[in-house]
């Protein structure tokens, strides 16, 4: 899963060239997370989680204190999480998930990207059951060994861990993913490369070029939405 995982990275960081769509999407996760909480990260294990993911998209500290401060104020600015799952070229899997203040809205931007692309909209768990909900963790400068050592001295357990290019990526439970962090802390990491509550394909498919480039566009049309947070999907992508 290493290098599945990597691979998604690369493509999200070639198509995220637009860093203020990424830091705008980060300052609503933010501020929602912050006000459904205590706007203190370490009170808010939801709102910890989100700027653990800010700090691998190096979104700047400016962002982060205008949203928190933002839920400070009390403004009644409300969202509503929400889930759609589609299917795409050749049956393809496709999770979306959105924060959004106008349902009708979202709903119909998200529908006409399905249709505009080669896909179509799914009824709620038609997608779902085919991913794992999974944390991810990566990092640099620790061996496969080591990982499995002081996971084991902290008594949490891994999915799986996968060791590339000095790199290492750790599969876990959702529920797991603050305390094998700060196990990586106590062993001496001090920056996460990734640090994800992700959804993931229990199996993928295969495209071929021509479907992979039609694939490409539902999935940029889906990831161009402003009430769209993550996208996910069960495509092998080359």
């Amino acid at each position: 899963m290493g290098r599945k995982w990597n691979n998604i990275k690369e493509k999200k960081a070639a198509k995220d060239k637009n860093t203020s769509r990424i830091y705008a999407k980060f300052g609503r996760e933010i501020y929602v997370a912050a006000k459904q909480g205590e706007p203190d990260p370490e009170l808010n294990t939801t709102l910890k989680f989100v700027l653990e993911r800010a700090k691998t998209y190096s979104v700047p500290k400016s962002i982060i204190d205008r949203a928190i401060e933002k839920a400070k104020g009390g403004t009644e600015e409300n969202y509503d999480e929400l889930r759609y799952e589609g299917f795409g070229p050749n049956g393809s899997m496709i999770i979306v998930d959105t924060l959004t203040n106008n349902v009708n809205r979202t709903a119909a931007e998200v529908r006409a990207a399905f249709n505009k692309n080669g896909g179509n909209m799914g009824v709620n768990g038609s997608v779902a059951y085919m991913f794992d909900s999974t944390a991810v963790i990566g990092f640099e400068g620790k061996t496969e060994d080591e990982v499995l050592e002081f996971l084991m001295e902290a008594d949490l357990d891994a999915r799986d861990i996968v060791e590339e290019d000095n790199s290492i990526i750790i599969y876990a439970e959702p529920d797991q993913f603050h305390a094998i962090q700060e196990a990586c802390r106590e062993a001496g990491v001090t920056d996460f490369t990734v640090a994800e509550l992700t959804m993931l394909a229990q199996t993928d498919v295969n495209l071929d070029s021509e479907t992979e480039e039609q694939f490409d566009k539902l999935i940029d049309a889906l990831e161009d939405l402003e009430d769209v947070q993550q996208v996910y999907h069960n495509v092998e992508m080359s």
